[in-house]
C-alpha cells in the first residue's frame, strides 16, 4: 500500500474500522471487543472479514475462524461466504466488501475491516488496476519459461520492473513480464491507474497489529496443534474428498498440504504438527514483514501485545 489515508481525517465522510496484521495477533478478537465497546455507547459494528482463507467456508477450524462463543453476539459477515471450487481474487473479494461497507453505512452500523491479507485490503481502499485480459497463448508461453529466462527477458522489456523484482520471484516476474507482452505497457503504467478504491470517500481508522514475534510464533505454533486436536485434519479430508482443481487457493492454505500428505501416508501425526506449525510460522513472518512496511505511514502500529482499545481507536469512540 503506497497511498496515504489518514486515521483521523475525512471529517463527515463515514467511518471505516480496519485491524489487520499477521495471523495469531489478536485482530478478531480485538475486533469484537471494539464492537462490544461500541454497543455500549449505542452504536452497531459488524466485523466484515480480510482474511482469504477465512472466506472459504470448507476451512472453518484450519482458517482459525471465529466461531459463536468468539462472536460473542456480534455479527460476521463474509466469513465462509466463498465455496471451495471458486476462487476468491482480491478483485472478488474488494467488490463483495465494498456493497457490505456501502450497506453496513446505509443500515447506520459502522464496519470493522478484520484481516491479514494486504492484498485484499490494498485492493478495497485504494482499487485495483485496470490491467486488460492476457492473451492466454502469451499467458501459457511465460508461465512455461524458466525463471531465468523470464527475468532476462524481463530485463530488455521492462527494466524498471526487472530491477525492482528479486531474480526468485517467479509469480511476479511472470506476472509483469505476461503484461507488458500483452498490453504493451508495463504493469507500473497501469498500477497508477488503480480504479475502484474506496479510501477517498471513508473516514479510516486503521490499526495493525505487530506484538512481539517471539510470542507471535509460539501462539502461531500452539494454535495449529490445537486446530489438529479440534479436527482439522477431518475437514481436511473432506475437502480433498470434493476432488477440486488442485491449483485452486483452498487447496493451497496453510495446512492444506501438510495434512494432505499425512492423509496420504508420507509423514506421521508428530511430523504433520511440526510441518504445519512451521508453515504457519512462515506465514506469519511475512504478514508481519509486509504489515511492518507496506501500510501507509500514518496507519498506527500497536506493538504490545495487551490491547488497550481506548488508546487504540480513540478517536472512533468519541461518538
Amino acid at each position: 500500500m503506497t497511498n496515504s489515508v489518514s486515521p483521523l481525517g475525512g471529517a463527515g465522510r463515514p467511518k471505516v474500522a480496519l485491524i489487520a496484521g499477521p495471523t495469531a495477533s489478536g485482530k478478531s478478537d480485538l475486533a469484537v471487543r471494539l464492537a462490544l465497546r461500541l454497543a455500549d455507547r449505542g452504536r452497531r459494528a459488524v466485523v466484515v472479514n480480510a482474511d482469504s482463507a477465512q472466506v472459504y467456508r470448507d476451512l472453518a477450524l484450519l482458517s482459525a475462524r471465529p466461531d459463536a462463543a468468539a462472536m460473542r453476539g456480534i455479527e460476521h459477515r463474509l466469513f465462509g461466504a466463498w465455496d471451495g471450487a471458486s476462487a476468491c481474487s482480491a478483485a472478488d473479494w474488494a467488490a463483495r466488501a465494498r456493497a457490505q461497507v456501502t450497506a453496513l453505512h446505509d443500515e447506520g452500523a459502522l464496519p470493522i475491516l478484520v484481516g491479514g491479507t494486504g492484498l485484499y485490503l490494498r485492493t478495497l481502499l485504494f482499487g485495483i488496476a485496470p490491467v486488460p485480459e492476457i492473451d492466454p497463448a502469451i499467458r501459457q508461453e511465460v508461465r512455461a519459461l524458466a525463471t531465468v529466462t523470464a527475468h532476462a527477458a524481463l530485463r530488455r522489456e521492462d527494466p524498471a520492473a526487472a530491477a525492482r523484482l528479486a531474480p526468485t520471484d517467479s509469480s511476479r516476474i511472470a506476472r509483469a513480464l505476461e503484461v507488458v507482452r500483452s498490453t504493451g505497457r508495463p504493469l507500473a503504467a497501469w498500477q497508477q491507474r488503480r480504479e475502484g478504491g474506496i479510501a477517498a470517500d471513508i473516514a479510516l481508522h486503521p490499526a495493525v497489529l505487530l506484538p512481539p514475534r517471539d510470542g507471535l510464533y509460539a501462539r502461531c505454533e500452539a494454535r495449529f496443534r490445537a486446530m489438529l486436536a479440534a479436527g482439522a485434519i477431518a475437514e481436511v479430508a473432506r475437502l480433498l474428498a470434493r476432488g477440486l482443481d488442485p491449483a485452486l487457493p483452498v487447496m493451497h492454505a496453510i495446512g492444506v498440504p501438510e495434512i494432505a500428505t499425512h492423509l496420504r501416508g508420507e509423514i506421521d501425526l508428530a511430523m504433520l504438527a511440526e510441518l504445519g506449525a512451521r508453515a504457519t510460522r512462515r506465514y506469519a513472518k511475512r504478514q508481519y514483514t509486509w504489515f511492518r512496511h507496506q501500510p501507509p505511514a500514518d496507519w498506527p502500529r500497536v506493538a504490545q501485545q495487551d490491547y488497550d482499545i481506548d488508546d487504540i481507536f480513540v478517536s472512533l469512540l468519541r461518538l
